[in-house]
């Protein structure tokens, strides 16, 4: 496209540098900018210039540009709208989409941009009037339509505008009324009672009164009967008649025109195919409520100008004025635009539009206009950020068939690729103690044993009340919050649950099951010792890549692999890494081009192999969908510019950034469809609404309404958990927080900790978290999540002067020491590792102290009767001296009766409760007992099995203070 200075508007200088929104009205038949005081204000008699900028992940800047035109402007402005929205897009470069707004038509977009609404103003600049504000208040009428964004209409104040189907509001000097009519559903009165604070914060300052009226209620209350005083009294609603605004482009048409010297020109075919299309030419595809105007990247302006004029006359001969005008250049077409046709082959040449951007920044520039705005932002540093605490509990279950086995702690992180798994990871989050809840699919597993995982997952999140998130990951396509809550995985080849090794029978096929005797190749990765990987793969020259580092063994030998092109990170990983898949071993390190011919013959000779990083699906900028799911059926409404508020507790909505899909279920939603989030997640995938080639092994998560992890609230611009703490259905929850000056009103407590599903579980205050620790030694497998606890509660028996009894030890920063055999280790029996804890524990115990804990009351040294006092300062001292001793001895009898109470009640407690084995007290246990208290589950066991578990009998163990027992309980987990 040629570009010329007397083309670009002066005005426009310096647009869509920044993220943000900008207004030009236009005067005199030119854009003149609007303060920023003064968004959102539109006058009926004017035309505007909307231009949105975003700031996309890559660092792009996005631009959507929208005219506005007011009910009463004139023919000549409106057009000079359309031209100058044209001139304003070659100014940044051709490349923004261009919407045609009407008054009381306007696009849910155009509306997203100003929430909750706008609420056009009598006047403009052209009619010879400006808009002044009465001194009076007026009393007015308004219609309220739609359930994401809301269509404020003002209407006659009359009760023939009233009718069952829409929600009114009524503007009065001192209260406001919203009115909902019968068949208006709950979102939609929620989303109009926005629209009243918005009026209660415009025209009253926060300060008149609100109420609202239930159609149908006749005059059962106060205010229902304040509301139809207004009218004369009440009186039957007539049924809504349609009018001409109210009529709705029903027909679905798809037609074709050229546009060549000023004519639309009809394009005959049967289909509508991508290669119709000329980037020479402009085209208009009419779609009835839609017009698009294409617009090739080497058309002219005035071409473009034209094309546009065209459409613009479409649309009025044919009196469609709800139909909608899109403008799009080349290589930048919608996705509605893009559905359109049968076949789309995308032809974005992004070398090409850089180009032209460039050439119409090097044209500004040689005219002195600043152009930074033009010029490709800097693409952001790449940033994994997990938004998940790393220091909670973790459980994993492997699927075996229909059933699961509890992983012990050291294989917690250690997955076949013929195998299903299912995890559970407690941690503390923002406000209270947060759960998730997923399955692993390995690339090899069997579909049984994947239907048998989702089924169990789904069964533990209904078991907690839904509280809990859940995932669904497969292999190779996970999220860095599944890397974060493992810290060290692996991935071995093939598989030993039954389903696999079924599966391999009946194939006939090689089980090519890693064995820790025989030959292997591990690829590392990762970006620190909190997320690193050793993935297997197959023991060939070809597996191998420049940009990582690889261990390699056979059953004597080790070798380590360094790429050319990996980092000293991925070094250390290595190290760390050799610490579990072949520890104690001397290995022989090989630099890429000067590898050991014995390495080579190892891999079965020297071939080619790639140099270039694997990557992943990148994740894009989130997009909001609205979804409804009947009869197997999925349709979804993208919500534009969404905030926290955008949803509904009655609705399901899904957060797609194209790498991870998020299915939030609100608390409302009927539960039957809670039970098919992930299948709603699932069939969104399938339906790719935005034509983004979604992976069918995207990662997807449920968020349950009042759960939501930090890793979900971070695609908001702000997040209020209060709201989702509120009681009541969407409607309810508005009118309360309208009620009380727009301020969220908690109905229940923002901390709840939910019960793990495995047991309890205990978090760390935020203060006290840390990066969990692997290490281990050659007596004791790390236990994950025990381990600190069990550290702190050795550094409090050894410090009785420390203050936070519950401070973990320093982190450590090396991992596994290379010292460290965690088959060894493994090896330990279970008995052993508990003798060495209560050991430990008997180490650090803390010796009575006669200050702190006498023994008895009698014991307390009696404070002698002091003479009477002389007014001498030494007297007064001396008297001071005695009340300190006198409280200090108090003091001493309190606490002696407190702990001696505890004890001897603790003791009582447990003398008349039945006895049962270790192995039906467990959580995991095929039989449990039923009818226990199962916070005291070691309360149930025999003596003898309980001195076996605990190293010390009942009686010592409940003579100890209720928070010694409870950190006791807590280091040593065995149930």
């Amino acid at each position: 496209m040629s570009v010329s200075m007397r083309d670009l508007d002066p005005a426009f200088q310096g647009a869509g540098q920044k993220a943000g929104i900008e207004v030009w009205r236009i005067q005199n038949f030119t854009p003149a900018p609007i303060p920023k005081s003064s968004i959102g204000k539109f006058f009926t008699g004017d035309s505007y210039i909307v231009l949105k900028t975003t700031a996309l992940k890559t660092g792009a800047l996005r631009h959507d540009i929208h005219y506005w035109l007011g009910k009463d402007t004139s023919q000549d402005e409106a057009g000079t709208a359309a031209v100058k929205t044209v001139e304003l897009d070659a100014a940044l470069g051709g490349r923004a989409v261009q919407y045609r707004e009407v008054q009381g038509h306007e696009t849910e977009k155009f509306l997203s941009y100003f929430k909750p609404c706008i609420i056009p103003q009598e006047g403009g600049v052209a009619s010879g009037f400006k808009h002044v504000e009465a001194e009076e208040h007026v009393t007015r009428l308004f219609v309220c339509r739609g359930k994401h964004v809301v269509h404020v209409k003002e209407v006659p104040f009359a009760r023939s505008s009233l009718n069952h189907d829409d929600i009114y509001i009524l503007d009065t000097k001192s209260k406001i009324f919203q009115f909902n009519g019968s068949n208006s559903s709950i979102q939609e009165r929620a989303k109009a009672l926005e629209v009243v604070q918005y009026i209660k914060d415009t025209y009253h300052d926060g300060t008149c009164e609100v109420a609202t009226v239930e159609d149908g209620r006749l005059m059962a209350d106060a205010d229902s009967g304040e509301f139809w005083g207004f009218f004369g009294g009440f009186a039957p609603l007539p049924r809504k008649t349609a009018n001409a605004e109210d009529k709705t482009v029903t027909f679905d048409i798809k037609k074709l025109f050229c546009v060549e010297k000023g004519k639309a020109n009809p394009v005959e075919a049967d289909t509508l195919e991508r290669e119709m299309l000329d980037t020479n030419k402009c085209y208009i595809l009419d779609c009835g409520l839609e017009v698009f105007v294409w617009m090739g990247r080497t058309t002219s302006l005035d071409d473009r100008k034209v094309a546009s004029g065209a459409a613009e006359e479409m649309i009025r001969s044919s009196e469609r004025p709800k139909s909608q005008m899109i403008r799009i250049i080349e290589g930048f077409e919608t996705v509605p635009f893009r559905s359109k046709f049968d076949t789309w082959t995308q032809e974005t040449n992004t070398t090409v539009s850089e180009d032209g951007r460039g050439r119409v920044a090097a044209l500004l520039l040689r005219q002195g206009v600043n152009v930074r705005g033009l010029m490709k932002a800097a693409p952001p540093k790449e940033e994994l950020e997990a938004f998940i605490d790393c220091t909670g509990n973790l459980q994993v279950w492997r699927v075996n068939g229909q059933e699961k086995i509890l992983l012990q702690a050291a294989d917690h992180s250690k997955f076949y690729s013929g195998d299903c798994y299912v995890f559970q990871y407690s941690y503390p989050g923002e406000e209270k103690e947060e759960v998730l809840i997923g399955t692993w699919f390995g690339k090899q597993s069997v579909e049984e044993e994947r239907a048998s995982a989702v089924s169990m997952a789904s069964k533990m999140v209904e078991s907690m009340k839904f509280v809990p998130a859940q995932a669904r990951i497969y292999e190779g396509k996970e999220p860095v919050q599944f890397f974060v809550i493992m810290q060290s995985f692996i991935v071995f080849k093939g598989g030993i649950s039954s389903g696999y090794k079924k599966y391999i029978a009946e194939k006939e096929v090689d089980d090519d099951t890693y064995n820790e005797n025989g030959l292997a190749l591990f690829r590392i990765q990762g970006s620190g010792p909190d997320n690193m990987q050793a993935i297997q793969v197959d023991p060939v020259a070809s597996s191998l890549n420049s940009s990582y580092c690889y261990i390699l063994h056979n059953d004597s030998s080790v070798f380590t692999w360094m790429g050319n092109l990996a980092t000293s990170t991925d070094q250390e990983l290595v190290e760390r890494q050799l610490d579990l898949i072949k520890p104690n071993l001397q290995t022989r390190a090989q630099k890429e081009g000067s590898e050991s011919e014995q390495f080579w013959e190892l891999l079965g000779g020297k071939t080619e192999y790639s140099s270039q990083k694997l990557t992943k699906e990148p994740e894009s900028d989130p997009h909001l969908f609205s979804c409804t799911f009947t009869k197997d059926v999925l349709k979804v409404t993208e919500i534009y510019n969404f905030t926290q508020d955008d949803l509904m507790t009655e609705d399901i909505f899904i957060v797609d950034c194209h790498s991870e899909i998020f299915v939030w279920v609100g608390q409302e939603v009927v539960p039957k469809n809670k039970l098919l989030a992930l299948t709603i997640g699932e069939k969104f995938i399938e339906k790719d609404s935005l034509l983004e080639k979604l992976s069918p092994e995207a990662p997807i998560y449920v968020i349950m309404e009042g759960g939501e992890p930090s890793f979900f609230t971070r695609f908001f611009s702000s997040w209020d958990s209060s709201k989702s703490s509120m009681h009541g259905n969407s409607f309810q929850r508005k009118l309360k927080i309208v009620k009380n000056g727009g301020t969220p009103v908690a109905d229940k407590p923002k901390r709840r900790t939910p019960a793990s599903y495995g047991g309890r579980a205990s978090v760390p205050e935020k203060s006290q978290q840390r990066s969990r620790t692997m290490s281990l030694s050659p007596d004791r497998v790390r236990v994950r999540g025990r381990s600190p606890a069990f550290n702190a509660l050795a550094a409090t028996f050894e410090n009785q002067n420390a203050r936070n009894l519950s401070t973990p030890p320093p982190v450590v920063r090396k991992l596994y020491p290379r010292s460290v055999t965690p088959d060894s280790a493994r090896l330990a029996p279970k008995s052993s590792a508990i003798a060495s804890r209560s050991a430990l524990f008997e180490k650090f115990k803390t010796p009575p102290q006669e200050p702190l804990i006498p023994k008895s009351i009698k014991a307390s040294p009696k404070t002698p009767e002091s003479p009477a006092p002389e007014s001498s300062s030494e007297g007064q001292e001396e008297k001071k001296d005695n009340d300190k001793e006198e409280e200090k001895s108090m003091s001493s009898k309190i606490v002696s009766l407190t702990i001696q109470e505890d004890a001897k009640e603790g003791v009582e407690d447990e003398e008349d409760l039945p006895a049962y084995p270790y192995e039906r007290l467990k959580t995991t246990s095929p039989d449990p007992v039923t009818d226990i208290d199962v916070t005291r589950r070691e309360a149930y066991l025999s003596s003898e099995e309980f001195k076996e578990k605990f190293g010390m009998t009942k009686e010592a163990f409940y003579k100890l203070p209720k928070w010694k027992q409870n950190k006791f309980k807590m280091a040593v987990q065995l149930f």
